[in-house]
């Protein structure tokens, strides 16, 4: 397959991405909520570690490349 191919279907892949993330449900209203699950739940130590260690892989790749 060409170069320019393989970039047209990317960029269609990454557009139906797209949608798929916006099409997700809302979460609960805290006032429907039974208790159970906590209504806002934040995620930002999973993204920080998710860098973290995206960094350390790029790193060592790098590394290994120049040997």
């Amino acid at each position: 397959m060409r170069i320019q191919n393989k970039n047209i279907i990317a960029s269609i892949l990454f557009v139906l991405i797209s949608f798929v993330c916006f099409a997700q449900k809302m979460p609960p209203s805290p006032e429907k909520s039974n208790g159970t699950i906590p209504v806002g739940l934040s995620v930002d130590l999973g993204v920080v570690a998710i860098l973290f260690l995206g960094m350390l892989y790029g790193s060592k790749k790098l590394l290994s490349k120049k040997d």
